[in-house]
């Protein structure tokens, strides 16, 4: 069996006396689009820069592939963290041209990653004419030089049009098709929601949670119930089966169902035959957005 392709070890970083992650901890799986979501200020550009070499943890410890980070196992990894800076009187391909260059790599790969990227037609366009999705596009492309196993992006669709992230985000799930590992970081759920398989929460530098996004970032159902009797209804609804869990206070209960599995006429004839009448049913569907808000504790 293969080794995650990223393990993530009780890494903290510092700042003077500012912590900008604490103790973190988690493991990218091979071939899996992972998201590592948090609103402004939580860590996750800290943790890439770790990862990345850029910067250097206070404590802990990463490994790719298994290994400690090393100039060959970097080469396996291809990074955007900033906005593409190109030559913008130079064509795209001019433009990978430099890039190759730099990496040490050939140009032999420039017409195909151009080509993946949907940018082979307008290779000969200077930068200066490119929309703001064909920029982020051509850094994507100039990732894409060697071939690396793993693509690693900061906010990859940040100051996109509508088009230019639909592109950037049809883009990342084609690349995932074709066997890359990515990660990703954002403050958008909608975006870890349509594009990544699994995923790490970050709040102030502490990991919230991680894992599948289905996991995760399950929707829930939500039935209100309430009764004059709460304590009778307490124990009656104790007896009904299929809801996930249950949440009383003093006026009402809420029980949290998997997503459209919640049945009203079944949990209201359950509660009449155990001697309870209902003043209040009410089904409430739970987001993503409320749960993300929830584990964040931003609502």
């Amino acid at each position: 069996m293969n080794p995650p392709v990223l393990t993530v070890n009780n890494l903290t970083k510092y700042y003077g006396q500012i912590r900008a992650l604490n103790n973190i901890s988690f493991n990218v799986p091979e071939g899996s689009v992972f998201g590592i979501l948090g609103p402004n200020g939580s860590g996750k550009t800290t943790m890439l820069g770790i990862i990345m070499d850029i910067l250097r943890a206070t404590s802990g410890s990463f490994l790719f592939f298994g290994q400690a980070s090393s100039a060959t196992v970097r080469k396996q990894v291809g990074t955007l963290l900033e906005t593409p800076n190109f030559y913008h009187y130079l064509s795209g391909e001019k433009n990978l041209r430099i890039a190759a260059e730099i990496k040490g790599k050939g140009h032999e790969q420039i017409p195909s990653v151009l080509r993946r990227v949907n940018l082979y037609e307008r290779r000969q366009s200077k930068f200066s004419t490119y929309s703001l999705g064909m920029k982020q596009r051509l850094a994507i492309a100039s990732c894409l030089l060697g071939d690396p196993k793993v693509l690693v992006f900061d906010e990859p669709t940040n100051g996109l049009d509508p088009v230019g992230i639909a592109e950037i985000r049809s883009l990342i799930k084609q690349l995932a098709g074709e066997g890359k590992t990515i990660i990703m970081a954002s403050h958008l759920l909608d975006e870890v929601e349509k594009v990544c398989t699994h995923v790490a929460i970050l709040k102030q530098g502490n990991l919230i949670t991680s894992g599948h996004v289905d996991e995760v970032l399950v929707n829930e159902d939500i039935v209100e119930v309430s009764a004059k009797d709460i304590t009778g209804l307490e124990n009656a609804l104790h007896l009904l089966n299929g809801y996930l869990s249950i949440k009383v206070d003093d006026r009402q209960i809420q029980l949290h169902y998997p997503t459209a599995t919640a049945d009203l006429e079944k949990i209201n004839r359950h509660c009449f035959n155990n001697g309870i009448v209902l003043t209040h049913l009410q089904l409430k569907k739970k987001s993503l957005e409320s749960k993300f808000l929830e584990l964040t504790n931003e609502g």
